[in-house]
């Protein structure tokens, strides 16, 4: 029989952290504990009551962390240090990721696997551009991209083998967790 998960709403303050040249709002212990997954987690709330529409980035320490882009800094008016509300609600619709160029290309190149692609849930999808984009090696990152093509001729739903708990970000992680954060 399968189950239904209950939205789980978290709120709360949280600081804006920069980590390199990024910035970023790791949540708060105690909220990601309430969350549903130690991996991502769709979500829609607000943030200093702007709406948003997000996934929520595992750690890799059983914590999660909000991807801050310029526009959404500039809606918030925040910067590092600067302390930000939130009301975020997990949700099962998971909004669309953004595909990068190199596994888009291949996508288009590849026809054949057009009705697998656009057959599989928008959070398989992410776990497959999250799958491509957690190396800074360029010749991985290809080969990941010929490997996902392959796996969804193969009728691959999901790349598999890869700790969906960890945070998979190169330029903010190492070893699967979130830098800066120790």
């Amino acid at each position: 029989m399968a189950t239904t998960k209950t939205p789980t709403t978290i709120t709360g303050t949280a600081t804006v952290r920069a980590v390199g040249e990024r910035l970023i709002l790791p949540l708060p212990e105690s909220a990601s504990a309430q969350l549903p997954s130690r991996g991502q987690v769709a979500a829609i709330g607000a943030l200093n009551d702007h709406e948003i529409e997000t996934v929520l980035e595992p750690d890799g320490r059983k914590g999660h962390w909000v991807s801050l882009d310029d526009e959404l800094l500039a809606a918030l008016g925040a910067g590092d240090g600067d302390e930000v509300t939130f009301e975020l609600t997990s949700t099962k619709d998971w909004p669309e990721p953004e595909v990068p160029e190199d596994l888009a290309s291949a996508l288009e190149q590849a026809p054949d696997i057009e009705e697998t692609w656009t057959g599989i849930t928008s959070m398989a999808r992410w776990e497959w551009v999250r799958w491509v984009g957690a190396t800074k090696n360029p010749d991985t990152r290809a080969k990941r991209v010929d490997v996902s093509i392959d796996k969804m001729r193969g009728g691959k739903r999901r790349p598999c083998c890869f700790d969906l708990a960890s945070c998979t970000d190169p330029e903010l992680a190492k070893s699967g967790k979130l830098i800066g954060l120790e």
